[in-house]
């Protein structure tokens, strides 16, 4: 006998069974997947740290090019000589301090828990950079990077990304002209930690000031900026002990 498939109830089984073999497909993919996504984002954080410290692929005043995937692990473990932990009065070596959740420690430090931060100290044409993850909120979601500073806490240089800024505004926190302005910069005001601010209204459009904790903000991303500035401000908080030690090299 043939199913009627006009009633209500035929759609209602046809849709669940759909939903079943669906869902069952997508999560065998993602299963089989899993291993290469993680690896994926091992190597984005690779490229993001490596990328702060001026390891990259850059061939002209605008271009953002990472080192490539495949090349990633050496070019890490060829620049970044050490990886700390910091917890408490703690200092830790752990050479996958990079794989730490910067979300989750930023959580756990405004519920009172003592979090784990991760800092990495690289060496270029025998430099020395201490680079920090940092993790903040933007106008619609996430914010993240790196920054780069010497012992005298000057940037040497910075990494930003989003989650969904947006495109055209806020969304080009990644872009050159706005990340390189940050190189040079001090995040010390005299004694203070002080960070570097997103200033609207800065009118240093070559960025030649490199003493006033400031850079010039992306035209209507104000409230993106403002993010990028909290973001910096509270990682050189959580961080700035150990920064002591470095200044008093």
């Amino acid at each position: 006998m043939a199913m009627n498939t006009d009633k209500n109830v035929y759609t209602i089984v046809f849709a669940a069974i759909m939903v079943v073999v669906v869902g069952s497909t997508l999560a065998f993919v993602a299963s089989g997947l899993g291993g290469k996504i993680k690896e994926n984002e091992r190597f984005e954080k690779q490229q993001n740290i490596l990328y702060a410290m001026g390891v990259n692929e850059n061939v002209d005043e605008g271009s953002v090019n990472f080192v490539p995937a495949d090349e990633v692990e050496d070019e890490f473990s060829k620049y970044i000589k050490k990886q700390l932990v910091i917890k408490g009065d703690s200092l830790i070596t752990d050479n996958e301090a990079y794989l730490i959740d910067m979300k989750k420690q930023l959580a756990n430090y405004k519920k009172g828990v003592t979090p784990e931060l991760p800092l990495f100290i690289g060496e270029k044409d025998g430099k020395e950079y201490y680079i920090i993850p940092m993790y903040g909120k933007g106008l619609w979601d996430a914010i993240w990077g790196f920054i780069a500073l010497d012992n005298n806490m000057v940037v040497q240089g910075v990494f930003f990304d989003h989650k969904g800024e947006t495109p055209g505004l806020g969304a080009n926190i990644n872009q050159r002209y706005f990340m390189d302005d940050f190189t040079g910069e001090t995040i010390m005001q005299d004694t203070r930690y002080a960070g570097i601010s997103v200033a609207k209204g800065n009118n240093d459009p070559l960025n030649d000031r490199k003493e006033d904790n400031k850079v010039d903000a992306l035209a209507g991303a104000t409230i993106t900026g403002n993010g990028v500035s909290a973001m910096i401000s509270e990682t050189v908080n959580l961080y700035k002990d150990y920064l002591q030690t470095i200044r008093a090299k």
